[in-house]
């Protein structure tokens, strides 16, 4: 069940609907932020209700969606947007700086991280990103100034090597690599939403166009988990089921651990079948 936020005069973009009934979409509702999260969650609208909600939104979707984890499944809790970048000596300046700036621009609170090895680097890095935050609109202005100010960081490194363990500390959502030795730092990257390698990808083209996925974690979360996946809409069950003559082995064993631990009713039902199927506990 898709939802998409109205736009003034034409409801729902026609595309999206489109898109959601080609792809098989039964319900397809006109709402987005809080009250689209509270529509699938409680089938508000005719709709069954959801059992998992999935997709990115801003600071109030994600608290709603924290919310209602537990009564719903959600993909993961995404905080505001990170960009980081590792680059060395060979990186161009201006293009790490417009990087920083691009996704600086999503909110107050969006960090923007450069782990470099190359001092000069860095320092024309941070001249340069305030006049670029300058020279934006009004509003991504605002929201890029606060952003740089409040969360921005320029790591200098001495090392290769450090710089992947300082970022494999941080795990950030987006992360570039602008390096002459672009394979190395693949092979030795571990923790991060998705990686751009090379100064030709950017983060807005997986935004936007190249079709990975992108919805990520955020806030250290890289250490543990990737983004949203196709097993995310699979469900795993498991089963046994055991013969009498298992019971000889798997039965007595069950016992006795269950005995180690204290819990003398799980004993017993291993021993209730032991004796039941003549076996000696």
């Amino acid at each position: 069940m898709p939802v998409a936020p109205p736009k003034e005069g034409e409801g729902a973009h026609p595309a999206i609907i489109y898109t959601a009934d080609l792809c098989g979409a039964d319900v397809i509702l006109n709402l987005g932020g809080v009250p689209a999260i509270a529509a699938m969650t409680y089938g508000m609208f005719g709709n069954a209700p959801a059992d998992i909600l999935v997709g990115p939104g801003n600071q109030f979707v994600a608290e709603a969606k924290r919310i209602l984890f537990g009564k719903v499944g959600i993909d993961l809790f995404a905080g505001p947007t990170e960009i980081a970048v590792i680059a060395d000596e060979t990186a161009d300046p201006e293009i790490v700086a417009v990087d920083l700036v691009g996704q600086a621009e999503h909110g107050y609170n969006s960090p923007a991280w450069l782990y470099t090895t190359s001092k000069k680097l860095a320092e024309d890095v941070m001249k340069r990103v305030p006049e670029l935050i300058a020279e934006l609109p009004e509003l991504p202005r605002t929201s890029a100034e606060a952003a740089w100010r409040d969360y921005g960081e320029v790591v200098l490194c001495d090392t290769n090597e450090e710089m992947v363990k300082i970022s494999d500390e941080y795990a950030p959502e987006h992360l570039e690599v602008q390096t002459k030795n672009l394979k190395w730092f693949h092979d030795n990257l571990k923790n991060y939403g998705s990686l751009f390698i090379g100064e030709e990808t950017t983060v807005a083209y997986g935004d936007k166009c190249s079709g990975t996925n992108h919805i990520l974690p955020t806030k250290g979360a890289g250490r543990y988990t990737g983004g949203l996946f196709v097993g995310k809409f699979i469900k795993t069950l498991s089963f046994q089921r055991m013969t009498k003559e298992s019971t000889k082995e798997v039965g007595a064993a069950a016992a006795r651990i269950s005995r180690y631990e204290g819990m003398e009713a799980h004993a017993r039902t291993g021993d209730v079948r032991l004796r039941k199927y003549g076996y000696s506990n």
